[in-house]
């Protein structure tokens, strides 16, 4: 359906993260496509305000990851919800779009659609994984729910959520074939093998990961002198957050830094370190062995593993459906442990059986997402029209 109206639409929408800046950005091109005169406004990222979102707040102010951590800023994070609320509540959007950020959005969005303003969350939260009772907050908080992956869609049409699979932009976005040796080229990397370290976008997760990936990033280049890293930083926060790590090792890292860039980083890359999260579809989708950490403050630990229902923590494993990439959690995460795996890669080479199970995800997940997500959010416009008609 073409969606169109005569007069331009208001979209709010609340991005929480990095990544769901880059979402926000592409769904907002393809939503200007069907409304070229909407007004977007909420919290948004760079990208999302270079796409024409007005943001009243910085996006960080909402990334935070964790339990524990989310304790220590809630009365901020409640505040900003308040005033959200209230700037929403009194100048009504024709549509309010959550992306990420469960814990803040859904509360935010349940508010929204009791007062009559339709609603829709992109990127479904890990309901399907741990705290499946989530299930019923979220058919009460949302008009549609917007999935990256088929098996979430299935779960909510289970529970009688309306729901639609758009597909993931990120496999629109990358291509099925990279050059290694152009991008390399292109960084300026030297010769020899490479592997490029992302510790996280967030400042609680380098504050987990960043001392043991340098810690094991030196002792691989112990075993071999000529391995070059690669360290693609988020923002300027996470960059100063890395290179204080980094002077508190010793420094000592042959390496080459990127504002952002963490594509390129990772396609140039033999092998990949990362924190657990959006990153490591990237690297799937670039077909890149990898090594996946996961680290929390211990009581978030502890509560996440008495509530969680799945044998994987990160994505790739659940897409494939097996142990295909290795996955090292909290007390496992060392230097030894790191650097031990990230060398065996190094040393195996391509598995041509783990490149064919990423290529078929990626075949899954292609298909225009965001065109897919705009046309339901479209849908979902008309209905509320015909509603008030």
């Amino acid at each position: 359906m073409s969606g169109e109206q005569e007069g331009p639409l208001r979209i709010a929408i609340v991005a929480g993260e990095a990544s769901g800046d880059i979402l926000g950005a592409d769904l907002i091109r393809s939503l200007r496509l069907r409304y070229p005169l909407a007004r977007f406004e909420g919290v948004a990222g760079p990208r999302m305000i270079a796409a024409g979102c007005e943001s009243f707040f910085p996006l960080e102010k909402l990334s935070v990851m964790g339990l524990v951590e989310v304790l220590k800023h809630l009365p901020e994070l409640l505040g900003l919800r308040r005033q959200l609320y209230r700037h929403f509540s009194a100048n009504p959007p024709d549509l309010f779009i959550g992306i990420d950020a469960p814990d803040f959005n859904l509360a935010l969005e349940r508010r929204l659609k009791a007062q009559g303003i339709p609603t829709a969350h992109y990127v479904s939260p890990s309901v399907w994984a741990w705290r499946q009772y989530r299930v019923k907050k979220i058919g009460r908080s949302v008009d549609l729910m917007l999935t990256l992956f088929p098996f979430e869609a299935d779960f909510y049409r289970q529970h009688q959520v309306p729901v639609r699979f758009v597909g993931h932009p990120l496999a629109d976005m990358i291509p099925e074939t990279v050059d290694k040796q152009a991008v390399r080229a292109r960084l300026g990397l030297p010769e020899g093998p490479v592997v490029a370290l992302l510790p996280g976008s967030r400042g609680s997760e380098l504050g987990h990961l960043a001392g043991p990936f340098i810690e094991a990033a030196k002792l691989c280049q112990r075993a071999l002198p000529d391995l070059h890293f690669v360290v693609p930083h988020a923002s300027a926060k996470t960059r100063a957050l890395f290179e204080e790590a980094l002077a508190e090792s010793g420094g000592q890292l042959p390496l080459t830094a990127l504002d952002g860039q963490s594509q390129d980083a990772m396609a140039a890359a033999d092998v990949v370190l990362l924190a657990s999260g959006t990153a490591t579809l990237e690297a799937l989708l670039l077909k890149r062995p990898m090594v996946v950490a996961y680290k929390l403050a211990p009581l978030t630990y502890w509560l996440a593993s008495c509530l969680i229902k799945t044998p994987y923590y990160s994505l790739p494993n659940q897409l494939v459906g097996r142990a295909c990439v290795a996955e090292i959690t909290q007390h496992e995460v060392s230097p030894e442990r790191l650097s031990r795996e990230v060398l065996a890669l190094l040393q195996a080479g391509e598995d041509q059986q783990q490149l064919a199970a990423f290529a078929q995800v990626g075949q899954q997940l292609r298909g225009g997402a965001s065109e897919r997500a705009a046309e339901a959010l479209s849908d979902l416009l008309l209905a509320a029209q015909g509603e008030q008609a």
